[in-house]
């Protein structure tokens, strides 16, 4: 029997799948076959590739299917069960890339930073604020969710950031934040804020490296653009 019937031949199918993956590693599945077998092994008994493409054509990607947040799984279906093993995919994918980070000097290995970045909020349909905050060796202190708000603004306050970074003892800090729509293109008050906490910060010996925009179609660095 065909993969193209996997409804008649579901445990045939799903072993091809399986030796596949182990057998090819990352890159042997595509994208559907992905969540297609994360929602099998919490659904044994249906076929999961109809409702697997149909996440990737609400959703767009699999990052996307991914990062959506619960209520929005919920409406396009899914169990508390089958949304629990999207988000288990998710955070031992997060965990990982932010073990590259936590391990380096962060720019000494900016991609790593870039990777994890872009895996933690590209894909958010809301705007959202981080500040990673730096020792001397540029080695990361912490990774701070600052604000979440709505698809076009994340509220940052720069007396919050100040005292934060104070209370860990940061050298330095690199400020991130998404845009929903995609684009990563800064806004004047992306750069504004920005030049704001640079001049707050300062006196205080804490310097801020970038701030860096993330969208789905990429993303830019401040400094690297020539904007702080």
């Amino acid at each position: 029997m065909s993969d193209a019937d996997p409804a008649t031949d579901a445990s045939g199918h799903r072993a091809r799948l399986r030796k596949r993956l182990i057998e090819g590693g990352s890159d042997a599945l595509l994208d559907h076959e992905l969540i297609e077998y994360l929602l099998a092994l919490v659904t044994p008994r249906q076929d999961t590739k109809p409702r697997a493409r149909a996440l990737l054509a609400e959703f767009g990607s699999l990052g996307a299917v991914l990062t959506a947040d619960a209520e929005s799984l919920t409406r396009a279906g899914l169990s508390e069960t089958a949304i629990a093993a999207l988000k288990i995919a998710q955070a031992s994918a997060l965990r990982l890339l932010k073990s590259e980070v936590a391990e380096r000097p962060v720019l000494g290995s900016w991609p790593a930073l870039i990777d994890y970045l872009h895996a933690t909020m590209a894909h958010r349909l809301t705007e959202s604020a981080r500040v990673l905050h730096l020792n001397t060796r540029n080695m990361l202190i912490r990774d701070e969710l600052v604000s979440e708000g709505s698809i076009d603004q994340a509220a940052i306050y720069v007396r919050e950031v100040a005292r934060r970074a104070l209370e860990l003892g940061s050298a330095a800090i690199i400020l991130a934040h998404n845009h929903p729509s995609g684009d990563p293109s800064p806004s004047r008050q992306d750069i504004d804020l920005t030049r704001t906490i640079v001049a707050a910060l300062k006196p205080l010996g804490i310097q801020v490296h970038d701030h860096v925009i993330i969208g789905a179609r990429g993303n830019i660095s401040l400094r690297s653009e020539g904007l702080i």
